[in-house]
């Protein structure tokens, strides 16, 4: 009973405290996340946002693979960016694996051009907050009498 592996390669993507798993494999062509279809998810307002990477490269680069995504934390608009490097990052890895050094590097570069937050994640996180204020950086008001 050996089983065949089928061709997968997993690969996260990051946004504040939001983290994104995407499992790529060899398939017919479907993007689900946490298993609904990629053009359920919500805030509807930001679904061009989420298909960034296949408006950018074409629905043919994604119609041999399946990708499952798993998203955590954070809010819904910081899940919305993970999701979207974690689809990027997927179908690059994919093409390196399984395909050609040649066909990743081109990938590689028309996501970079596009928005290099695709494929790097933004490193900001809130800066916590100090003693003498209501924040992180005022101060409270000061009186003189």
């Amino acid at each position: 009973m050996s089983k065949v592996q089928k061709q997968r390669v997993q690969t996260f993507g990051r946004k504040k405290t939001a983290t994104a798993v995407a499992v790529c494999q060899q398939g017919h062509g479907s993007i689900r996340v946490n298993g609904r279809p990629l053009h359920l998810v919500e805030p509807q307002a930001l679904r061009f946002k989420l298909e960034e990477p296949i408006y950018l490269l074409g629905r043919d680069k994604f119609s041999n693979v399946d990708v499952r995504v798993r998203v955590k934390g954070g809010g819904r608009i910081a899940q919305v960016y993970a999701i979207r490097q974690a689809l990027a990052k997927s179908i690059v890895a994919y093409n390196q694996k399984f395909v050609d050094e040649a066909t990743k590097k081109q990938i590689r570069d028309i996501l970079v051009q596009y928005d290099r937050t695709l494929l790097v994640a933004d490193p900001r996180r809130c800066e916590p907050k100090k003693f003498g204020g209501p924040g992180a950086r005022s101060k409270y008001q000061k009186s003189y009498r």
